[in-house]
């Protein structure tokens, strides 16, 4: 059996749909729907079972060892990077992540989790996976935050030689539309096109950067998702890896792929930086995905204009979901 935790999120879903079309079924399924729309993202998959996380942490704790479990996907996660309680964000991420690890490793189960890029900051400590720059970092969010306590509690206890952390930067695509504000700019530009016809960016606060020259290193849920199992493969690959292209790209080159898609003239509008995003906002993302090709990973992500077409006119404009 394979665990995937957030398994009715983003990039759970898409893991799942993924191990699916390799004709994997025998899929646990953990999540905790609400009242959200994020369950309609598990009805074109297959899988053996679903647990609501409390129910699953029951499980856990109750558990006797006898458990015959290939690998857990540790996906599930509060990623709402403008959640400001910190008290919950530590028992969803840090707390909970914990104590799956240690039962992952109890079982000598293959234990694979989501970290994220929010860890870097500012990036003024730039964006290297190197395992020996974890303490120099420091996030500007909460969310970020405990994201990197488990990182460090990894490594505090030499684990990250028998666990794989994957920073991934700004990941976009199919089955991300019950996320609200932490959509993608892609979705939300579509329904900006599609109702106005033009996008708005925010204007640049700083004179070496013009409007809509933000840079983020964006990245394609498929090819995200093919380096995720990547690691599922290569059990001999553990540490923390970025999980990006390693190109960074501007707001703007964005904006005029999603128009491109929709076959219509580009009309950005710029706007300004509300002032309590300015202390806060990173001009600059890119993943050194250095050691990720180091370990053997190939994977060539799509161009940003191939995959936003995909996303726009193979999903979006048919809302289609990932999966059979």
């Amino acid at each position: 059996m394979i665990i995937v935790t957030g398994g009715a999120g983003f990039i759970g879903s898409a893991i799942t749909a993924a191990l699916n079309s390799r004709g994997v079924e025998d899929i646990l399924i953990v999540d905790e729907l609400g009242e959200d729309e994020k369950w309609k993202n598990l009805r074109n998959l297959r899988f053996a079972d679903y647990l609501e996380v409390d129910d699953f942490n029951q499980t856990v704790a109750e558990s006797d060892g006898d458990w015959d479990i290939e690998a857990i996907f540790h996906m599930g996660a509060c990623s709402d990077t403008t959640e400001t309680d910190a008290t919950y964000l530590v028992k969803n991420n840090y707390e909970f992540s914990k104590l799956l690890c240690n039962w992952a490793l109890s079982l000598g189960t293959r234990f694979i989790y989501a970290s994220s890029a929010a860890t870097y900051g500012d990036g003024s400590e730039g964006f290297s996976d190197d395992e020996d720059k974890l303490e120099r970092l420091r996030p500007l969010n909460m969310y970020g935050y405990s994201k990197q306590l488990f990182d460090l509690w990894l490594k505090r206890r030499g684990l990250l030689d028998q666990v794989v952390g994957l920073k991934y930067f700004n990941v976009f695509g199919p089955n991300e539309y019950h996320k609200g504000e932490m959509r993608s700019f892609v979705h939300k530009a579509f329904e900006q096109i599609r109702d106005s016809g033009k996008v708005r960016l925010f204007q640049s606060h700083r004179p070496d950067c013009g409007h809509g020259q933000q840079r983020r290193d964006f990245i394609y849920i498929k090819d995200a998702v093919e380096m995720t199992l990547f690691f599922a493969e290569h059990p001999e690959a553990n540490g923390i890896y970025n999980i990006g292209t390693g190109q960074a790209r501007t707001w703007n080159d964005l904006a005029e792929a999603v128009f491109r898609a929709m076959g219509k003239e580009t009309c950005i509008e710029y706007i300004p930086m509300p002032e309590s995003l300015q202390p806060n906002y990173q001009y600059f993302t890119q993943a050194d995905i250095t050691k990720l090709r180091n370990a053997g990973c190939k994977i060539t992500p799509r161009p940003l204009e191939e995959a936003v077409r995909e996303y726009v006119q193979d999903y979006l404009m048919k809302g289609r979901y990932l999966g059979a």
